[in-house]
């Protein structure tokens, strides 16, 4: 949770300058000008750098196909990449950014929100810009204190904040020039994503649709900072005008009462910019509560409601942000299926021996893999990537309307449904990537099913995940059988994808799931991290594995490349974290340790890392379980429901957040009621949870977790402490 280790003394000159940026500048002090480097304006935004040298924004060109033509490194020769820099990051968290390089400046954003830029040939750090994010914002995050990247425009590095800020920096210094605060003050929207420029504005959305949030995207004036427009995602109170005609159409997908729990529809990641169109596109998060009944989902004349603009591809109007179009790829969604996975543009042919159209090309996480008209959001066609899903039968072919399954639709059947894919998602947020000259797609992609159960009693709180969903059954129980069947069946996979065929061309499949995002070359080479903690290289056309390097972390961030003085590098933000550390991945045995760098390689280079730490294993030593089975079954559901999110399905915690189960506080019922009721701990991440559970409530998962790690110790072979004493408990309760 505490930053630890520092960049490098900089020099004089710079440390005052770095000085200014991070402390001494008041947020929203002025404009200004800007910097004399980071010189890129729209047309070179447009034109993408044909030459490759630099990779000026998240996607590196506006149709975010994280092709690079460089050609240096190339199938012929990437076994002879080494280490030619890397920096250690003063975050100990996920790292997901893409750094962004103009003119041999790199610059790149870390977790908890954090900048920096550096000398993209030497590594040499220029300066550091720290938000000062409080920690105990952690708690409004679903999946790590993370952020995926900034933007660069006309002198100044952008960036948004966890605390819902959005803050343009001097490119040469990192000091604010203004400091804008997008999300609702007092919300508990936090922003994860990466900015982006069209036509002089930059645009951003915020995260967390499972915290009484209302989705939007923002545009703001480059320059001054000035709001131009918002487009809300989902309706706002009946009673009042709403934001937009293409609201009070939306509104009637919704019952009357459903935005007093904000509704959802979150753009935490993909914003697309298309120059031939005029258009934004962009992907909006799930609806709120996951369970339909828990948001009233019932219209009017009692039918389901489709809850638009959900789990949907939405397309405005660059210059007014009008609605244009959308797509919504999982109706009246139930099951997290987000739609903010990276949206693709391209000139393909829907078809074999169709002529070429201009296509919007997206892999949501409900695992089907989506072309779309990009003027129209016509449907054009829809495959399943990943083979076992189980929430619908497939698409209409017309339509591109799923059939879903009755079974899927748990709040109607009122049983459990382990679904695949699950929220994690067939497609998580990190970036595929298209080679023109193999026509493929190179998708990170996750087998990872979900436990989902209707909770009839669930009333909305105020803190952490509002989901309307009783998921305690699905926790993973003390048994060797189980865990080994757990771990078998969730794994990850490489897949070079056809989306003119429909069909995988070639796999490459993991032990686990969220590996990295890609990056595709005109070097027939295919980059991707992986969350084992290796950094590969494979053949574009047949995916045979040419290079691979041990990052010593897991990685999950995309690479990118550039070329500075005619010298191609390769690029990775590497520190395991995000969605798979905080939802229970240690129980499938796929956890690495986080240890956050910056990698950057080249030809010929012969740079070594620091040995790896030494792993120090934990041993479990609870105290007795006193407690009663009733009450640790209730703790239990309380905690998958509310703690899981940060510390670990059934208690078993990943590489990043305290175990619960090694805690001091477990032996203390009154530590234990300081710390999680009343937010002893919050400036270190954990909020008091008072306003959301009784005394009694938390003492029952206090419970839950000794009866746990009694469990656990027993299965890993120790004793359980006590184990007279709880196995009595267990005969007179049971």
């Amino acid at each position: 949770m505490i930053p630890g280790r520092n960049l490098a003394p900089l020099t004089a000159a710079m440390a005052a300058a770095a000085l200014l940026a991070a402390c001494n500048m008041v947020p929203g002090a002025g404009s200004g000008g800007g910097g004399k480097t980071a010189v890129v304006d729209d047309a070179r935004l447009v034109a993408g750098d044909p030459s490759g040298a630099n990779w000026l924004s998240y996607g590196r060109t506006s149709d975010e196909q994280r092709f690079s033509p460089l050609t240096q490194v190339s199938d012929a020769n990437v076994g002879q990449l080494g280490l030619a820099w890397s920096s250690n990051l003063d975050t100990a968290r996920g790292q997901e950014a893409t750094p962004i390089v103009v003119d041999g400046v790199m610059y790149v954003s870390t977790a908890w929100s954090m900048v920096k830029a550096y000398d993209a040939a030497t590594g040499k750090a220029l300066w550091s810009y720290d938000p000062k994010v409080p920690r105990e914002r952690l708690v409004d995050v679903c999946c790590d204190a993370v952020n995926r990247g900034v933007a660069v425009y006309k002198g100044k590095v952008y960036v948004g904040t966890i605390a819902g800020h959005l803050v343009a920096l001097n490119a040469d210094t990192g000091a604010v020039l203004w400091d804008k605060q997008s999300t609702p003050a007092g919300s508990h929207m936090t922003i994860t994503g990466a900015p982006r420029i069209a036509k002089g504005r930059v645009l951003i959305g915020s995260a967390g649709a499972e915290y009484n949030t209302r989705g939007y995207l923002a545009a703001y004036d480059a320059e001054t900072g000035a709001e131009a427009w918002r487009f809300y995602t989902v309706p706002g109170d009946p009673s009042k005008p709403q934001d937009g005609a293409h609201l009070d159409a939306a509104a009637k997908t919704w019952a009357p009462d459903a935005w007093k729990q904000g509704g959802g529809g979150t753009v935490w990641d993909s914003i697309t910019y298309d120059p031939k169109t005029e258009l934004i596109y962009f992907g909006t998060g799930n609806a709120e509560p996951w369970n339909p009944n828990a948001r009233a989902a019932t219209t009017k004349d009692g039918q389901g409601g489709d809850s638009l603009y959900t789990a949907s591809i939405v397309a405005v109007h660059a210059d007014t942000g009008a609605y244009a179009w959308h797509f919504q790829e999982t109706p009246e969604d139930r099951w997290d299926f987000d739609s903010n996975q990276q949206i693709m543009v391209a000139d393909l042919p829907a078809s074999a021996g169709a002529a070429p159209q201009h296509v919007v090309m997206h892999a949501p996480k409900n695992g089907f893999f989506y072309t779309l008209d990009s003027a129209t959001g016509k449907f054009l066609s829809g495959k399943p990537f990943v083979q076992g899903i189980n929430w619908a039968s497939g698409l209409d072919p017309v339509s591109g309307k799923p059939n879903v399954l009755q079974a899927a639709k748990y709040e109607q059947t009122k049983q459990g449904f382990v679904g695949f894919p699950g929220a994690v998602g067939a497609h998580s947020w990190t970036p595929m990537s298209f080679s023109p000259k193999t026509g493929l797609v190179y998708l990170p992609v996750n087998y990872t099913p979900q436990y989902y159960e209707a909770d009839p009693a669930w009333k909305a709180g105020t803190t952490g995940f509002q989901l309307g969903l009783d998921v305690s059954k699905g926790a993973i129980p003390a048994d060797k059988a189980v865990r080994a069947a757990t771990k078998a069946a969730l794994t990850g996979a490489l897949v070079a994808w056809d989306p003119v065929a429909g069909k995988a061309r070639w796999t490459i499949p993991y032990p686990g799931p969220t590996n990295g995002g890609t990056l595709a070359t005109a070097g027939n080479l295919v980059f991707q991290g992986t969350a084992g903690g290796e950094f590969r290289a494979y053949s574009a056309d047949a995916g045979k594995q040419l290079w691979t390097f041990p990052a010593q972390s897991g990685i999950i961030a995309a690479p990118m490349t550039y070329s500075v003085k005619g010298e191609q590098y390769v690029a990775i933000l590497v520190g395991w974290g995000g969605v798979w550390d905080v939802s229970g991945g240690a129980l499938a045995g796929t956890m690495t340790p986080n240890i956050s760098r910056l990698l950057v390689f080249k030809l010929g280079a012969r740079g070594t890392l620091p040995a790896a730490p030494a792993s120090v294993a934990q041993v479990l030593d609870p105290p007795p379980f006193t407690g009663t089975t009733e009450i640790a079954a209730l703790g239990g559901r309380f905690y998958a429901n509310s703690c899981s999110v940060c510390h670990g399905v059934s208690a078993v915690a990943g590489a990043l957040n305290p175990d619960v189960r090694h805690s001091a506080a477990l032996s203390n019922p009154k530590l234990w009621q300081q710390i999680v009721h009343d937010g002893m701990l919050k400036e270190q991440g954990m909020v008091a949870w008072g306003t959301q559970f009784s005394a009694e409530q938390i003492e029952a998962i206090r419970q839950y977790v000794i009866q746990r790690a009694n469990q656990d110790k027993a299965l890993e072979g120790g004793t359980p402490a006590h184990a007279a004493a709880a196995a009595g408990t267990a005969r007179r309760t049971g």
